[in-house]
């Protein structure tokens, strides 16, 4: 298993964008159809199949936009500690990936959500930013939480983990939203 690791984390180092595109590519796709598919209690697809080659799309570039957002956030958050515009304690360890994941999801990852929703919007071709408030708040019961495990390791494994609590999310997601038929419930007559 280790010189699997070790081939990933090379391949990883060697191509930083193609890596990070192909990971969300394939696991934040995966995530949406889980979570669609548990919503509907079979396997489904969340749009025609002409659109999920959109949506594979959306991801790819998205993990590059995130990649991005990860080296600069590291920097951002480098250089307020440099400044001493954060405590010592977010210096190293857990404290700084406590802090890169805070800074992360606050400045970086509301963007990223709307953005991502308007890629959705584009190739579904509808105008809808219903839930992106819920999406928001995933921000801080799920990522900060996620992406502080995330920063904890090598940069050459941060984006596939990212992209892994992608499938995560999906399936939390799904389990909790239930079917669309279990939420109509009947009316009693008067």
């Amino acid at each position: 298993m280790s010189g699997f690791m070790n081939g990933y984390a090379e391949w990883v180092s060697q191509n930083p964008l193609t890596s990070a595109a192909l990971q969300f590519a394939i696991l934040g796709t995966l995530g949406e159809v889980l979570s669609h598919s548990l919503r509907q209690r079979r396997i489904a697809l969340p749009c025609t199949a002409g659109q999920l080659y959109g949506k594979v799309a959306a991801w790819a570039l998205l993990g590059i936009i995130i990649k991005a957002g990860f080296v600069g956030m590291r920097g951002f958050t480098i250089a307020l500690l440099d400044h001493g515009l954060l405590p010592d304690w977010c210096g190293a360890g857990f404290g700084f990936a406590l802090a890169l994941s805070v800074l992360t999801n606050t400045f970086f990852g509301p963007q990223m959500m709307a953005f991502h929703r308007l890629e959705d919007n584009l190739i579904l071709r509808q105008w809808n930013y219903n839930g992106l408030t819920k999406a928001w708040w995933t921000l801080l019961w799920f990522w900060i939480p996620a992406h502080t495990l995330t920063f904890s390791l090598p940069a050459d494994y941060q984006i596939g983990l990212a992209a892994l609590w992608s499938v995560a999310l999906g399936l939390i997601m799904g389990f909790s939203k239930g079917s669309p038929q279990a939420k109509k419930k009947p009316r009693k007559a008067a």
